[in-house]
């Protein structure tokens, strides 16, 4: 799963500026004369590969790869972040603060 996610990011940065400007000509079409553009660039952005869009791309732990309860700050998930603040391995962390 980690380098099913890993494959999505860099799909995301490879097409990250065409989709951009694909997404401005589209929602530049509201006026009339720029509808046929519009329309072509919606099509040409459903043409784009769909692990491209960045809603795709999941937050994981970097150790377990656990998608759900991920800490940003720490790129954990919070069982990881709990046993390593046990053991010491993160600074600054107190069992007092969680």
């Amino acid at each position: 799963m980690k380098a099913r996610e890993v494959k999505r990011a860099k799909l995301v940065a490879k097409y990250a500026q065409k989709r951009a400007e694909l997404k401005k000509i589209v929602n530049s079409g509201v006026n009339d004369e720029n509808r046929a553009d519009a329309f072509e660039a919606a099509q040409a952005l459903q043409k784009l590969p769909k692990n491209s869009n960045p809603i795709r791309v999941h937050n994981r732990c970097t150790i377990t790869g656990r998608p759900k309860g991920y800490m940003r700050q720490f790129g954990l998930s919070r069982i990881q972040f709990r046993e390593m603040a046990s053991a010491g391995l993160i600074p600054g962390v107190k069992k007092a603060s969680w």
